[in-house]
């Protein structure tokens, strides 16, 4: 978690300094290895210190916080230059690291480090065990909704705002900035009533189905006001707000020794899964048109992730002291 914190903070600033795009792409690839990294690992850490009753407080915050940056960002870029937007998201993690630097590894682990004989982080593993893949596969499943309306809708914005014929000209920053200042809301509202109801899969449930409503009414919002086209991806941000969930859901499904690989992999495999939705997308909206490839990609996403959430466990309250059997594997 620290390397990855340093990695991205120094990309950032380095960002500030390139003069030629092929410099520009190496300090972004960098950026981006650091930010991959640290979420699974500040997910599986808090997951494993915290009390399993009120563990799902510890990894809101932590989710909610880190969303709250893109709120953050889009305010800066629209203040400062570019040169110190980057300035300033280095100096922030770096002011992350410092006040990170005196956690402690979790009593868990630290007792699975004497272990010689569990493998310990081997991502084949997950491949190699048919209940474990697909346990593995419908954990990145449940999140792809959220990533459908935000690289899909929201990056759009602009051309289904023309589409739909809002008055007004809508910037995919300000979408951007409004749906992530929602998904923030959203986040502290899934999480703490997965503790309330003491369920994670019903309220991760109740978040499907009310993003399903959202993209609907988000398709069919014609001839709307600039305000009120922000204000849909506002209550969009709240309906994907199940982020927190999910990597807490991925977290708990799997042993010490595969946990931190699983929660750190699952939301890559999440914005990995952008590029098939965008495909999709591009290869339907000739045909279909924006809001049609829009609704057929969003009901298979939603569809796929209600599928995958019906066979998944429920881990409120799970003891998470176990590990996974990696040495029996019954080949997929």
């Amino acid at each position: 978690m620290f390397g990855s914190i340093a990695l991205y903070s120094v990309a950032n600033i380095a960002n500030a300094f390139v003069t030629t795009v092929s410099a520009y792409a190496f300090a972004r690839f960098f950026a981006g290895v650091g930010l991959a990294g640290e979420l699974g690992a500040a997910i599986t850490l808090v997951s494993e210190i915290m009390k399993k009753e009120s563990r799902g407080y510890g990894t809101t915050i932590v989710a909610s916080v880190g969303i709250l940056g893109s709120v953050t960002a889009g305010l800066v870029g629209d203040y400062f230059t570019w040169k110190w937007a980057y300035i300033f998201g280095g100096i922030l993690g770096l002011l992350l690291l410092v006040l990170r630097a005196k956690m402690l590894e979790s009593g868990i682990f630290t007792s699975l480090q004497s272990n010689k004989v569990v493998k310990k982080g081997d991502f084949l593993s997950l491949f190699t065990n048919r209940k474990r893949f697909f346990k593995y596969l419908r954990c990145i499943l449940i999140g792809l909704p959220m990533w459908f309306v935000v690289g899909v809708l929201i990056i759009l914005s602009p051309e289904f705002a023309d589409c739909l014929g809002v008055k007004g000209a809508v910037t995919a920053g300000k979408s951007i900035m409004y749906c992530y200042s929602g998904l923030v809301l959203g986040d502290l509202l899934s999480g703490f009533s997965s503790q309330v109801f003491r369920s994670r899969k019903r309220i991760v449930q109740v978040f499907l189905l009310l993003t399903a409503t959202m993209i609907l009414i988000y398709l069919n919002a014609t001839n709307i006001t600039l305000d009120l086209f922000y204000t849909l991806c506002f209550f969009m941000g709240i309906s994907i707000g199940y982020w927190a969930v999910f990597v807490t859901i991925a977290s708990e499904q799997f042993g010490t020794n595969l946990r931190a690989t699983v929660t750190t992999t699952v939301p890559n495999f999440v914005r990995g899964g952008v590029v098939v939705i965008t495909l999709s997308f591009d290869g339907l909206k000739g045909g279909l048109g924006l809001q049609g490839a829009a609704f057929v990609v969003g009901f298979f996403t939603i569809s796929l992730a209600l599928v995958s959430l019906y066979f998944m466990e429920e881990t409120y309250d799970k003891d998470l002291n176990y590990l996974e059997e990696t040495s029996c594997n019954e080949p997929l």
